[in-house]
């Protein structure tokens, strides 16, 4: 080393002690207190990030009908918003005028407090009305949470960076861990915590004061900031290696397909396995403990025990989703894709931190790309997977994808591994075909929107009559037997002694009436349609009125005048003028998740408004998972209306199923008519109940695991 070499490197040496003393305040706290300090504000960021996200999700469920989609598609604005936050952070750290990146910062965040006290968190009025509302959702959500959800997702790389400027030292990784874990508290205390105590406004103000709070923090810390030389930055660049091109493409690829898995698994859970509210929480617990694992406990991880056992997942439940007509006990289909969600999103994640950049000056372009592949990876399962394909591939493609991956990180490792993964990869790309072919079996009709995956199959029954039901998912929407003396016949849930059937075959003394149904199906309540009858049809479901009208019959044999509205429901209802409804059937609450509008005070006094006097309005609460029936009660005494439970057994022979129906109604004679009263029950009710209203509703006090 030469003499002018060995004067740069001392000069440097002394640049570096004497910035360390500097970097000791931060606006007169010491070290210790400025440490907290940014450790607080990470973890109240991510704590604000995730709270945010299932209170703007409840508020838009309402006007799309309550579909899952609905939460998957704002996984994806989720995603893709904090990839925005993580390239603001990368753009505003890289500019070369500090006092300028400075102000640039405190005029977004000031904007951000501002925009949340001016406005409401949901806007006033939506209108979905295209067959793919993806549009609706990101507006929404874009114009209620947009600007500060961007800078709560840009704290963690943003205050990374300004950490190691101010503290010096290696790049802070724990940061991210415990932003991680300020997020899996979030997730966790909504459902148990917020709310079943909380209506949505008090949760709206509550969540803006805590945005103030980290706004300030957020103040107090950016001002130290753009006075600090990144002296520890300049070293590090002549020290430090850049990073291939290779392993950049994988800080995108496996966080790719970790979020491929995340969205996957949810959908498959939450349609295919169980309609259980609050089940879209554990993929997204899962997904958020591995990054807490991997970037807060490295040495957890173990390739060797990791991979043989995620080869194992993916290659076993490859097999099982490839068999549509085998199906696991609940609790072990839920631990089985839980695990292996975990599984792949640690093996994913760990490489990804096993890769992280050892330049500072790359840090942000690291969070960068993992952002961009967790957006990546739910936009091509949330809204890209429904346009390209009729059929529900995504959880096949997302184990294909992992398998793929993991023979390019374990390429170094030998061809025993080359071998496995490559055998691994070939087994689930035969295991989608299969998939593929096993959804096509007795399926005449695959369609597939926003809204879910509808088929239609034909079977035959035992006396070789043919039968076709609506599937949505696994979620069975209507069957019909025909037969000549069936096919005119309600099956299902609607059979002649369930409650629907009860409340119109008594409800009007033979004269012409007037009968509206929320949700469509394949059009069987039709088949009570009499001469003079009115039956007004309200569907959210653009696919659902043409498979009812040319692949079902009873909307075309029925006697009474058919119409259909299209939209939400409640919408609709909202605009129309009295309908003077004598029954009004809701039956939306039996699919792959719960419109909860359709069960508030509001809603039961708009249905009030279109019933005729004395009218009826029937639930279809028929459902594994959640009680409603005593929720309605508490809405019907709100209502001063009385209820009556009806149960009823089911009929393999005439295509009749279990159901539970409550009944509501005003008339102090319906209940006491002999049909009624013998076959209809005292509604329960359970004190600790509240009725639910458009700010206040709560699942988890009716859910339960057990089935009837």
């Amino acid at each position: 080393m030469d003499l002018a070499s060995r004067k740069r490197r001392t000069k440097t040496q002394q640049e570096r002690r004497t910035a360390v003393p500097q970097a000791t305040t931060i606006l007169g706290l010491d070290m210790s207190a400025s440490r907290l300090l940014y450790g607080i504000t990470v973890f109240l960021g991510a704590f604000l990030l995730f709270l945010v996200e299932p209170m703007a999700a409840k508020q838009l469920l309402p006007i799309l009908g309550g579909s899952s989609a609905v939460w998957l598609t704002c996984l994806v604005f989720f995603q893709v918003m904090l990839l925005l936050g993580y390239l603001y952070a990368h753009w505003i750290t890289r500019c070369r005028a500090s006092s300028w990146r400075q102000h640039v910062y405190l005029v977004t965040l000031a904007a951000a407090v501002v925009l949340l006290l001016a406005q409401r968190m949901v806007p006033a009025r939506l209108s979905p009305s295209s067959d793919y509302p993806v549009t609706t959702i990101f507006g929404a959500l874009a114009y209620t949470i947009g600007l500060p959800f961007l800078l709560l997702g840009a704290t963690s790389p943003l205050l990374q960076l300004w950490f190691l400027r101010t503290q010096g030292g290696s790049i802070p990784y724990r940061l991210f861990a415990l932003s991680n874990a300020g997020s899996l508290l979030a997730l966790v205390s909504y459902p148990f915590l917020v709310e079943p105590y909380f209506t949505l406004r008090l949760q709206r103000t509550l969540w803006t004061v805590g945005f103030l709070v980290y706004a300030v923090l957020c103040a107090v810390l950016s001002p130290r900031t753009s006075s600090q030389r990144p002296i520890v930055e300049a070293q590090e660049e002549s020290t430090a290696p850049p990073t291939p091109a290779a392993k950049k493409w994988l800080w995108f690829l496996l966080p790719m397909a970790a979020a491929m898995q995340l969205s996957a698994v949810t959908a498959h859970l939450t349609v295919n396995i169980a309609a259980i509210p609050l089940l879209w929480m554990l993929p997204l617990a899962v997904y958020l403990l591995t990054f807490i694992l991997a970037f807060e406990f490295p040495n957890f991880y173990r390739r060797g025990i990791v991979v043989r056992l995620l080869v194992i997942m993916l290659a076993s439940l490859g097999y099982a989703i490839s068999k549509t007509d085998v199906s696991l006990p609940i609790g072990v289909a839920i631990l089985f894709f839980l695990a292996e969600c975990f599984l792949a999103g640690l093996f994913c994640h760990a490489e990804t931190y096993a890769l992280r950049p050892q330049r500072s000056s790359e840090t942000t372009l690291f969070y960068l790309l993992i952002a961009a592949g967790g957006a990546a990876g739910t936009f091509f399962i949330g809204i890209a997977s429904p346009l390209i394909f009729s059929a529900n591939y995504d959880l096949a493609i997302s184990f294909l994808v992992v398998a793929a991956l993991a023979i390019a990180v374990t390429w170094h490792d030998g061809w025993p591994q080359r071998l496995l993964w490559s055998t691994a990869t070939a087994l689930l790309l035969v295991f989608t075909f299969m998939l593929h072919r096993a959804y096509a079996r007795d399926a005449i009709v695959e369609v597939r929107n926003f809204y879910g995956t509808l088929r239609v199959k034909q079977t035959t029954t035992a006396q070789a009559d043919p039968e076709r039901m609506l599937l949505n998912g696994t979620i069975q929407h209507g069957t019909q037997i025909f037969a000549p003396n069936l096919s005119r016949f309600p099956t299902t849930y609607y059979a002649t002694d369930s409650g629907i059937g009860l409340a119109l075959r008594f409800c009007c003394g033979g004269r012409k009436r007037s009968i509206g149904v929320i949700g469509l199906g394949a059009g069987t309540l039709a088949a009570y349609g009499h001469p003079g009858d009115h039956i007004r049809f309200y569907e959210i479901n653009p696919l659902v009125q043409p498979i009812a009208q040319n692949l079902f019959t009873y909307l075309r044999d029925s006697a009474a005048q058919i119409t259909i509205a299209d939209g939400d429901a409640r919408t609709s209802l909202t605009r129309e003028a009295p309908q003077q409804f004598d029954v009004l059937a809701i039956d939306a609450f039996s699919g792959d998740a719960i419109p909860l509008h359709l069960l508030t005070n509001e809603a039961i006094a708009l249905y009030k408004k279109h019933l005729a006097p004395n009218g009826i309005i029937a639930f279809h609460v028929s459902n594994q998972y959640l009680n409603l029936a005593p929720e309605i009660a508490q809405l019907a005494i709100a209502a001063n209306m009385q209820s009556r439970l009806v149960e009823s057994a089911g009929d393999d022979l005439m295509g009749s199923y279990r159901s539970t129906w409550v009944l509501l109604t005003s008339s102090p004679e319906f209940f006491t008519l002999p049909q009624i009263a013998s076959l209809s029950t005292e509604t329960p009710t359970t004190p600790r109940l509240r009725p639910w209203t458009d700010e206040y509703s709560s699942l988890l006090p009716i859910v339960q695991l057990s089935k009837h």
